[in-house]
């Protein structure tokens, strides 16, 4: 069992697409004007064609007169809108730079953001006490920004047939608990097959891997299992699983979204409820429990007092709420106007906080 070294370099979403092939989203039911307290709504008054605020949401009008460098560090499963929010942004204002690290929340909260060292950082579940008590040492203030909601999604191999309808929560608890840790799928389910598990997904650095323990396993149960292997490379994640008939792994809806004809989502039953498959519009309706989540990053204040900075953290909330980039290109559920107001409302106040 062996962890991938973290994602030290600059990676552009270009580079991220051809890495891990083009991303095709139907279209957001429910995404519209007249649904504006689900969870969602229809993208940015007056946007260009790539979806973003026309005007470029910079204090130079889109002239390209900001200038400086944004480090950003973080969740795996936040890098890919982090990294094309970076990107529309660097085409508007070329004098800015930014540095995109996926490290995992942990990892990023704990050797990069709280030590002071970047600007941003992305996680997909919300900063920790002993993360904030961390920055607090450092005089590192984080502000929480939601960015997006995803549908955490368990992946298993194509020629899987035999879970039939889906997985129980209780079933998925049984299969990654510390606890039980059944050695073969019919120690599951008698009707399974009598083969070893092969199982993928998030390092324990990972708030991919904090969420499931949260929403799954329980926060006082025994723990996740660690006789499985652990990435920060979501596409790592897909390989494995596509590669042998009897793997499972979990990752962000997006990851899968990119794959779905290497691999097949497992629809999740809570309770009394149905078998409910992982999607845009299960996240947004409620309905996909307990896996939907929301996605954040966390800029800090003393950050926001540099003109640049403070204009893209404004540029990527601005744009949060628009289909075409976070849905359609990325693959997550854009943010409601109300909850973009309400997050350009906390950047507002933090720059001021700061004068």
């Amino acid at each position: 069992m062996t962890r991938e070294p973290e994602r030290n370099s600059r990676f552009s979403r270009r580079e991220f697409l051809a890495a891990t092939g083009g991303l095709g989203v139907a279209g957001l039911a429910g995404c519209t004007q007249d649904n504006p307290s689900d969870g969602a709504t229809a993208d940015p008054t007056e946007t260009g064609s790539d979806g973003s605020d026309s005007d470029g949401s910079g204090g130079d009008g889109g002239s390209g007169e900001l200038s400086g460098e944004i480090s950003i560090a973080g969740s795996s499963t936040v890098f890919p809108l982090a990294s094309a929010m970076a990107e529309r942004f660097e085409e508007r204002h070329s004098g800015v730079s930014t540095s995109l690290q996926s490290t995992g929340s942990g990892g990023g909260f704990a050797n990069y953001f709280c030590t002071g060292q970047t600007d941003f950082n992305n996680a997909s579940r919300p900063i920790q006490p002993e993360e904030e008590e961390q920055c607090a040492g450092n005089d590192v203030e984080p502000v929480e920004l939601k960015v997006a909601t995803d549908a955490l999604t368990v992946i298993v191999n194509n020629d899987n047939e035999f879970l039939g309808e889906g997985l129980t929560v209780e079933q998925l608890r049984e299969i990654w608990s510390a606890e039980s840790q059944p050695e073969t799928w019919a120690d599951v389910d008698a009707e399974w097959p009598d083969e070893p598990f092969e199982l993928y997904g998030p390092s324990d650095a990972s708030g991919t891997y904090d969420y499931f323990i949260e929403s799954v396993l329980g926060e006082e149960g025994p723990g996740h299992r660690q006789d499985y292997s652990p990435t920060e490379q979501d596409r790592t994640i897909i390989q494995g699983v596509s590669g042998s008939e009897f793997a499972m792994g979990y990752l962000g809806f997006a990851y899968y979204s990119q794959n779905q004809d290497t691999v097949q989502a497992v629809p999740i039953k809570d309770g009394e409820g149905d078998y409910v498959e992982p999607s845009l519009d299960t996240a947004l309706s409620g309905d996909y429990t307990p896996l939907s989540r929301p996605l954040f990053t966390y800029p800090k204040v003393s950050a926001l007092e540099e003109e640049h900075i403070a204009e893209f953290a404004r540029f990527w909330i601005e744009n949060s709420t628009s289909r075409e980039i976070v849905a359609d290109e990325v693959g997550y559920v854009p943010l409601s106007e109300d909850e973009r107001d309400e997050m350009l409302g906390k950047i507002d106040s933090a720059v001021g906080d700061s004068d």
